[in-house]
């Protein structure tokens, strides 16, 4: 049996496994949509194949932006390596509690003037497209992605070498599921609240 398939069996293995979290929706909508969630419980021995970070990376690249402008960056740090751990040390409080156990810290950097010199007025709504399309891969590749705003921004920018134009935004944890119990108590408790979301009644404010 090659690397490969033991890969994917074991993929499969431990999305059988995982609790179910699947949204409860008013209408269905794609599986890969309605099984993204956000966990803190990752599994510490876990790490993404060089070709499930590709592929990550990839959904990022293929993401709308504005004027096609891309002005968006990303700096990856796998566990265990120097750029893993210069992001980890810049997390805030309870996020140093679960996140050095993710397999990826993944920086979204923005990148806020264009090539004339101009302010990129949508970077922030472009790099947020890029991350969802980065969140939704993972999730087919039965992996799971939790955003992070929780950290110094001035110090991760220093810590990664970072100057204007660029501006690291948002951090993301990429890993393995792993059992809520394997987290402090505080944390578990959140794992296993239920899901919720406003209805759509609350949501839309018109429509024909």
């Amino acid at each position: 049996m090659g690397m490969a398939t033991m890969e994917h069996d074991s993929a499969i293995e431990a999305a059988l496994t995982a609790p179910s979290r699947a949204a409860v929706t008013a209408q269905p909508i794609a599986h890969v949509l309605a099984n993204r969630w956000s966990p803190r419980s990752y599994a510490s021995g876990h790490a993404v194949s060089e070709s499930e970070l590709e592929a990550l990376l990839e959904a990022a690249r293929w993401a709308p932006s504005s004027k096609n402008s891309q002005a968006r960056r990303f700096v990856v740090g796998r566990r265990g390596g120097e750029l893993f751990a210069r992001i980890s040390a810049t997390l805030h409080d309870k996020n140093m509690l679960w996140a050095p156990n993710a397999s990826l810290l993944i920086v979204g950097v923005l990148v806020r003037i264009d090539g004339r010199g101009r302010d990129e007025r949508f970077a922030e709504y472009d790099l947020g497209q890029a991350v969802a399309h980065m969140a939704v891969q993972a999730e087919s590749l039965d992996l799971r992605m939790r955003q992070i705003g929780g950290f110094d921004r001035e110090g991760l920018a220093e810590a990664l070498g970072l100057q204007h134009p660029y501006e690291p935004f948002i951090v993301a944890a990429v890993g393995r599921q792993a059992e809520a119990d394997e987290l402090e108590e505080e944390l578990a408790e959140r794992e296993r609240a239920p899901r919720t979301r406003l209805p759509l009644s609350e949501l839309i404010l018109a429509r024909d």
